[in-house]
């Protein structure tokens, strides 16, 4: 049996499903992979739209990767101190989000952390031992996202200052493709990056899109829970997808930035339901970085929608998440 989460939305109430099949497309994007099902105006070349999806992931890639030593963020995290940088249009709605969950959460989210990122063996590197402590001090008093100042569309780099958007930059992705599928024609679809999805409109069936929230190896539910996704995004972080082990413990890739160091005592995972991914995936860290109590009354005080999944202990969720089950 599974239980059914269905967000509020601003669909009308008499959507008419789609006539014409259901389009499956995708490939490789981010370290992971992008998918989309997608009905298409009659007439619309599939593979052409494949390719325009493609294109605009590549190009947040292009923009926002750690991973690739030539995109704006790597290029911003060597310039010199005092260095202005005019970057693209996308680069700084991701930026401009980022600052705007930092300040939300008194800086449980923060995009600066690229060194401590590194120094903890999560960055393009790879993993590595963990830092002494007078490494970590030296490099975590370099972060701080009130260091970094944006300028007319520009980003000022202070000095040693190096961009992680990791938390969000998928998310964002996954919003891009819906945006590149709707300039396309398309009004129903979902689409996903890595387990971050987006549902706009319905399914040929009238049904929505419909998502199973994983369950994490070692966590046990009795219930599963489906979430209709029409007009609402979702997205799911925990230490079950990217972790280190040290001294037998398991160790989070989330860095608490008020400490320097892997969030201690994760959850197994958390997710949330939000408009957008790019919302959703940022919000997973905070909630992540917070932990289990400090982050459900944020979230509660917020209206947040969202469920952690635990290894000890029973399920939790915001009052926002409990509205959405159909009882």
């Amino acid at each position: 049996m599974n239980r059914v989460a269905i967000p509020p939305t601003t669909l009308p109430e008499a959507l008419t499903p789609p006539v014409g099949p259901v389009v499956r497309m995708g490939g490789p994007t981010m370290g992971v992979a992008w998918a989309a099902q997608v009905v298409l105006p009659a007439g619309v070349d599939p593979a052409a739209v494949q390719a325009e999806v493609h294109e605009a992931l590549n190009r947040v890639v292009r923009q926002m990767s750690g991973w690739e030593a030539e995109s704006d963020l790597s290029r911003f995290n060597r310039a010199p101190a005092g260095s202005r940088h005019d970057l693209p249009p996308e680069f700084i709605a991701v930026v401009e989000r980022a600052l705007y969950w930092a300040r939300e959460s008194d800086g449980a989210f923060d995009p600066t952390l690229g060194r401590l990122t590194d120094l903890w063996g999560f960055g393009p590197a790879g993993p590595r031992p963990p830092p002494a402590g007078r490494e970590l001090d030296g490099l975590w008093s370099q972060t701080g996202w009130s260091r970094l100042a944006l300028d007319r569309g520009a980003l000022v780099q202070p000095g040693g200052l190096a961009l992680d958007l990791s938390g969000i930059a998928k998310g964002y992705g996954v919003d891009l493709a819906a945006e590149t599928l709707r300039a396309a024609g398309a009004a129903h679809f979902l689409v996903e990056i890595g387990g971050e999805l987006r549902g706009e409109g319905v399914r040929p069936d009238g049904q929505p899109w419909w998502v199973e929230i994983e369950t994490p190896p070692g966590v046990t539910v009795d219930e599963p829970i489906l979430v209709a996704l029409h007009g609402a995004s979702i997205a799911t972080s925990g230490d079950f997808r990217r972790f280190t082990m040290d001294a037998g413990r398991r160790q989070s890739h989330t860095i608490d930035p008020r400490s320097g160091r892997p969030v201690a005592e994760a959850a197994a995972s958390v997710s949330v339901v939000a408009e957008t991914c790019m919302d959703a995936d940022a919000l997973c860290t905070v909630l992540s970085v917070l932990g289990q109590d400090a982050g459900l009354e944020w979230a509660q005080a917020r209206g947040v929608a969202a469920y952690w999944q635990l290894r000890e202990a029973p399920e939790r969720m915001t009052a926002a998440f409990a509205a959405m089950l159909d009882d």
